[in-house]
């Protein structure tokens, strides 16, 4: 057998037959590329729906969030670092299969009225988006809701896949400068393309959430740039604009003053309406 390339994301890893990709959870399994982190689910809660972050859909719900292990990203500050830069043999998990997390939804929401529906969030679900997809499609024949938190940095392909089965989406913009998400191992023009796609999806409520990291993105310069961006997509997109926390491998670093995070949010408001701050 000879090695095969994933096309889940830019990085297009090249994999020889049983090797595993970046993300820690998709591998070449007698050549084919599976995701073999399907369904390995390492964090479950019932959080309100503004934790995700949504401040402008269903607020006062909740929503069941689940998450796996594996990222594509490498962001040096990520809060989630424990299971998104892990594999199946540095986290413990349990496997669901999707009408388990609809079953422990619907379970869920005879207890609390206030549960809608699911979120594929913590780690960076799209790495399974195979799993997404499944457990989404049979949510929406319960009747439940589907919310997914994501970097974005996945190919249109896989976009178009989840897309459609999504009612909210709350999508991270690191930056607005291709050389931050090389740094992060990512791509600028596939992140913007994935909020595009999202934004013309008929019923899906799009957020977006640039967390202020000094030094990297804390300019009032790329604020402005990156809120006339998304207005350009569509105004009605929501922002929030999140004080970063020292963490994992960005230790180094004081949070920015709660003063300039409100600045930048202000930078913001000139070009979209509703722009939130976090963190703060």
């Amino acid at each position: 057998m000879t090695a095969v390339a994933c096309d889940v994301c830019p990085r297009a890893c090249l994999l020889a037959p049983g090797a595993t990709g970046a993300c820690r959870a998709r591998a070449n399994v007698e050549g084919h590329i599976r995701p073999t982190g399907y369904g390995r689910v390492t964090s479950l809660a019932i959080d309100p729906v503004e934790k995700k972050p949504l401040a402008c859909w269903h607020g006062g719900c909740k929503v069941v969030s689940l998450g796996g292990y594996g990222c594509n990203l490498r962001c040096p500050w990520c809060q989630n670092h424990t299971i998104s830069q892990a594999g199946e043999r540095d986290v413990p998990w349990r496997e669901f299969e999707p009408q388990d997390v609809v079953d422990l939804t619907l379970g869920a929401q005879r207890s609390d009225g206030r549960v809608v529906g699911i979120a594929y969030t913590y780690n960076e679900p799209l790495v399974c988006w195979e799993f997404v997809r499944d457990t989404a499609m049979l949510a929406r024949g319960a009747g439940l809701l589907n919310v997914l938190v994501t970097a974005g940095c996945v190919s249109g392909r896989v976009v178009r896949e989840v897309a459609p089965l999504m009612d909210a989406v709350n999508i991270d913009l690191k930056s607005v400068r291709e050389s931050t998400y090389r740094m992060l191992g990512g791509d600028l023009t596939t992140v913007q393309d994935a909020i595009r796609a999202f934004a013309a999806e008929p019923g899906c409520h799009v957020e977006v959430t640039t967390l202020v990291v000094p030094g990297v993105n804390d300019s009032r310069e790329e604020i402005n740039e990156l809120s006339r961006w998304l207005a350009g997509v569509d105004s009605r997109i929501v922002l929030h604009v999140t004080r970063f926390f020292p963490a994992w491998r960005k230790r180094d670093c004081a949070p920015p003053p709660v003063q300039t995070v409100y600045e930048l949010s202000d930078v913001a408001r000139q070009n979209l309406p509703r722009v939130f701050t976090g963190n703060c």
